[in-house]
């Protein structure tokens, strides 16, 4: 399969980052999220996804504020947040600090009470009885949409084209978009291009979205492989293993989404800190080393150790934390784009359990990254190939001879990310 769509240029080399604009700040919204742009432009993120935006359904809601994900108005703004002018302002100033803005839609589901129940109520799937019925039984917020009726498909694409052309956002990160016939968003995707180009992210790992869709697909199985690895499940060379064959089949063109965590991530199994402990760290860099576009969920550059409530507020706790310099550094590195585009291949050790490391290189850019994915301090020899020379450490800038004649040595759960 071939990816037959057209990504902006602009994706290429950027960083997503995950506004969770509830539990940002104290008031959670639109205007105190401002304040935070310069230190995010700062920290060299280049795309801003939103968490949904719209008014959240009244009946059957979750907990007492409700799931972002339980719609009941597609082209109204949560007054929570704000109104539609403040947004339209924020997305103006984040464009004119050279990043982009992404709003997540939820096309499979709406809420109880959204209008199209009393306006369409032939967009639902219904009941035997004729009642609107849940996704899941676990999903009792919300209600399904029928997509084999192609008047919904015409007015849900009405919907998205209207933040395009209302809002000047750039693209859209679709929840559970494999629940949603795939021919529905290849012509979605067509009508939307005709606006002004977009990007789409959809949170799902089937490939056929990339055909005509989508531009990117999630990388779970390397998440859940990283957290297997933390866990004493896997070790450093089955991780390999898993990131490569993800990458096996991946279309030209097309891309994943690399994370450590996520709002469903941190919210339901756990944050960061709790699932990969010390691996953290090392693990963190391996997202933004290998092909494809690295995520970080708010509060991940503040070091964020705990679970956010889903349903209630819960602002996050902002301080310094070590992940900020870390974050900022592996952003520049991928700003720079030559020095992240080249082909990966694994580097042989005698430490395979322990040791994961690969080079990336192109005709003008040699890229050597090397992980200690163990609680140990490790020794350690690499096949030596032709990597011999000085290299730059591009996490501390200092110089690096390399001879992969001499014993090497990282220290339990170190990383070293070299250039030359």
């Amino acid at each position: 399969m071939n990816h037959k769509i057209s990504t902006p240029t602009w994706v290429k080399n950027r960083t997503i980052y995950e506004v969770n604009i509830r539990q940002y700040t104290k008031g959670g919204t639109f205007r105190e999220f401002e304040k935070y742009l310069p230190r995010l432009k700062k920290l060299g993120v280049g795309i801003l996804w939103f968490m949904p935006i719209h008014p959240i359904g009244i009946k059957n809601r979750k907990g007492t504020l409700g799931s972002y994900y339980s719609i009941s108005n597609y082209t109204a703004i949560n007054p929570e947040f704000g109104t539609f002018e403040e947004f339209k302002q924020l997305v103006k100033k984040i464009q004119d600090l050279g990043m982009k803005v992404i709003i997540d839609w939820v096309a499979n589901h709406t809420a109880w009470d959204h209008h199209w129940t009393k306006d369409h109520p032939e967009f639902y799937t219904k009941e035997n009885d004729g009642n609107f019925k849940a996704p899941f039984p676990e999903w009792e917020d919300v209600i399904h949409l029928d997509y084999g009726n192609s008047d919904l498909w015409d007015e849900m694409i009405n919907q998205m084209a209207f933040w395009l052309k209302e809002t000047g956002i750039d693209g859209f990160r679709c929840d559970m978009a494999h629940l949603v016939p795939t021919v529905f968003w290849n012509e979605a995707r067509k009508r939307l291009d005709h606006i002004k180009p977009v990007y789409m992210l959809a949170e799902s790992e089937n490939h056929d979205l990339l055909e005509y869709a989508f531009d990117s697909i999630y990388n779970w199985k390397l998440l859940h492989a990283m957290n297997e690895l933390a866990a004493g499940k896997i070790n450093a060379n089955e991780l390999m293993g898993v990131a490569l064959n993800e990458l096996k089949y991946l279309p030209d063109g097309a891309s994943v989404l690399n994370f450590t965590s996520n709002h469903d991530e941190n919210s339901w199994q756990g944050s960061a800190i709790e699932r990969l402990h010390y691996f953290l760290e090392p693990l963190t860099v391996l997202t933004f080393m290998l092909r494809g576009i690295p995520l970080i969920y708010s509060g991940q550059e503040a070091g964020n150790y705990r679970r956010l409530k889903f349903f209630e507020k819960d602002e996050i706790g902002w301080k310094e934390d070590k992940m900020t310099p870390l974050y900022q550094k592996l952003n520049t590195l991928l700003n720079n784009g030559p020095l992240i585009t080249g082909e990966l291949k694994p580097i042989k050790t005698d430490a395979p359990e322990s040791i994961l490391t690969f080079t990336r290189f192109t005709d003008k850019n040699r890229l050597i990254v090397i992980l200690n994915l163990s609680a140990r301090d490790t020794s350690f020899y690499i096949e030596c190939g032709k990597l011999n020379g000085q290299y730059q450490n591009l996490i501390n800038d200092e110089t690096f001879e390399f001879n992969c004649h001499g014993q090497f040595s990282l220290d339990a759960y170190g990383y070293l990310v070299l250039a030359k």
